[in-house]
């Protein structure tokens, strides 16, 4: 899952990339709104946590134009702006939460994976296909309740594949959501990072679950034969 914070306190960006990174996610930084605005329309981040008292612009500002230039995306306001009517005009603008500072750390991720889990259309945190599940807040999965060993970025990718299921997603969707911006576009580490997955899903269920769709991109196995 990929996030784009967009805060101005530079120690307090750093802190919070540092800590959602430990907690699974990848995260990109813009410290301004300006560089947010440009981030957010050229990648398809997975969610953004918007900061209000930015240097250049206001926050809501930033919140306004990602909703009038079509980014549907989810928002979540971090900001020291408590006040009840700061709150009701950023959930008017289209934020999706708001989270006052100070904040504790566990309830920022909580809520990061609340609100991209309403943005799926899912109640719960357990993504289930047959007989493999999905569980984003332990970052496990399982086929018929035996845990499959995966490494971080192989269980980003399954994540990604299992949100987005039944549809095929290409490579280049799976390398915004699950890898930041230092990326090296021209590499082979997906193809690595597939083909282990791939062994490590029919390892465990005896099937093979992640499909290759020629010219279009992989998808998760559902008795998929278009």
């Amino acid at each position: 899952m990929r996030l784009l914070i967009i805060e101005d306190d530079i120690p307090l960006s750093a802190e919070m990339k540092i800590g959602l990174e430990r907690q699974g996610f990848t995260v990109d930084v813009a410290n301004t709104g300006l560089d947010g605005e440009e981030k957010a329309y050229v990648t398809d981040y997975d969610a953004v946590l918007l900061d209000l008292s930015l240097p250049d612009k206001d926050g809501l500002e930033v919140l306004a134009w990602l909703r009038e230039n079509g980014r549907e995306l989810p928002v979540l306001i971090v900001s020291a702006r408590n006040a009840v009517q700061e709150k009701a005009a950023g959930l008017d603008l289209g934020a999706d939460d708001y989270l006052t500072k100070p904040f504790d750390f566990l309830e920022l991720t909580s809520r990061i994976r609340a609100v991209v889990r309403r943005f799926y259309g899912r109640t719960t945190p357990k993504i289930t296909i047959e007989s493999l599940a999905v569980c984003p807040n332990t970052r496990t999965a399982l086929w018929e309740d035996r845990p499959i060993p995966l490494s971080a970025k192989e269980f980003d990718i399954l994540l990604y594949l299992a949100e987005r299921h039944p549809a095929v997603v290409s490579g280049e969707e799976i390398i915004e959501h699950t890898y930041d911006d230092s990326f090296d576009l021209f590499s082979s580490v997906l193809r690595v990072h597939i083909s282990n997955l791939r062994k490590k899903l029919t390892a465990a269920s005896g099937k093979n679950l992640l499909i290759t769709v020629k010219g279009r991109g992989y998808c998760l196995w559902s008795g998929f034969t278009q």
